[in-house]
C-alpha cells in the first residue's frame, strides 16, 4: 500500500514508472512501446496487459459476435417482414415491440432473463464462461446462450426499426416500380431488387455497432459476470490501473477504423452504384 512506502522508495517508482517526465515525453514513449508490442503492465499485479487482454479478449470477441449475429439476422428479418406488411396486425406489433426494446436498459433485460431462465425455469446456468473442465466451444454454449440473446435482443430492436424504414423507402423508388412494370414476380421485386438495395443503410448501422459491442458488453459482463475486456476495463477504472484503461480505448480506436473499412466494402458489395477506389 502507498501509505507504507517512504518518500524516497514514492520517489524511485514515480521514477522506474515515468510520472516524473513531461505529458508529451510519456505519451512519445508509450507509442514507440505499443509499436514494439509493449503494452505496459498493471499496476495492480504487474502482469503484462498484453496478458491480461490475451485472456479476456477471446471472450469478449466470443459474445459480441454472436449477439452481432443475433441483432443483424434477426433485427434485418423483422424490419423486412413489417416492411411488407405495413399497417398491419403484425408490422402493428413489431413495431410496438420495437419501441419496448429500445426503451428496456440492459441491465434490467439481463436480471429478468437471469431471474425467469436461472432461478425460475432452471434451464441455463448463470456465472462465468464456462464449467471447469468444459473448455470445448460447444460444451460450453449453455454459458454464452443468455448473455448473448440478452446482448443480441437488445440490439435487434434498433436493426429492425432501421431495417423496416430502409426496407419502405427501397420499394418507393423508381427501379421498384420498373421491375414491377415488367412482370417480375412480386417475391423477386422485393426480396432480389428492393433487399439488396435497402441492406447498403443497415450494413452501414451494422458495421459502425462494432466499436458499440465494446460499450454494451461492459453491462452485461457485470450483469453475467462474463470474463471479458468489459469486466476488466470496469475493475481497472475503479482501481485507476492506467496502462489497462489506455489500452482498451486504443483497441476501442482501432475497432473503429476496422468497422469504418468494412462499411465501405459492404456498401460498394451491395450497391452497385458504388466503387471502392
Amino acid at each position: 500500500a502507498l501509505a507504507t512506502i517512504s518518500p524516497a522508495e514514492l520517489d524511485i517508482l514515480r521514477a522506474e514508472l515515468g510520472l516524473d517526465d513531461p505529458f508529451m515525453t510519456r505519451y512519445v514513449s508509450w507509442i514507440t512501446n505499443l509499436v514494439q508490442g509493449d503494452f505496459g503492465y498493471s499496476l495492480q499485479s504487474g502482469v503484462a496487459v498484453s496478458e491480461l487482454l490475451g485472456n479476456t479478449l477471446p471472450a469478449t470477441l466470443e459474445l459480441s459476435i454472436t449477439a452481432l449475429l443475433i441483432s443483424t439476422l434477426l433485427g434485418s428479418l423483422l424490419g423486412v417482414v413489417s416492411a411488407l406488411n405495413k399497417g398491419r396486425i403484425g408490422d402493428n406489433v413489431l413495431t410496438v415491440a420495437g419501441m419496448v426494446g429500445v426503451a428496456i436498459p440492459q441491465f434490467l433485460f439481463g436480471l429478468i432473463m437471469i431471474v425467469l431462465f436461472v432461478f425460475k425455469l432452471g434451464w441455463l446456468p448463470v456465472g462465468g464462461r464456462m464449467t471447469p473442465g468444459n473448455e470445448v466451444f460447444f460444451h460450453r454454449l449453455d454459458h454464452l446462450i443468455l448473455p448473448a440473446i440478452v446482448l443480441g435482443l437488445s440490439m435487434t430492436a434498433g436493426v429492425m426499426r432501421y431495417s423496416r424504414a430502409s426496407m419502405l423507402d427501397s420499394l418507393n423508388k423508381e427501379f421498384i416500380k420498373t421491375a414491377r412494370s415488367k412482370g417480375l414476380p412480386e417475391w423477386r421485386v422485393n426480396l432480389v431488387h428492393g433487399l439488396r438495395v435497402a441492406m447498403t443503410p443497415v450494413a452501414v448501422l451494422i458495421g459502425f455497432r462494432l466499436p458499440m459491442l465494446i460499450g454494451g458488453s461492459v453491462v452485461i459482463e457485470q450483469v453475467f459476470q462474463w470474463p471479458g475486456v468489459g469486466q476488466m476495463f470496469v475493475a481497472a477504472v475503479r482501481s485507476q490501473n492506467t496502462p489497462i484503461i489506455m489500452m482498451v480505448a486504443f483497441f476501442s480506436v482501432l475497432i473503429v477504423l476496422i468497422a469504418s473499412i468494412l462499411v465501405d466494402i459492404a456498401t460498394a458489395l451491395l450497391d452497385p452504384r458504388v466503387k471502392l477506389s
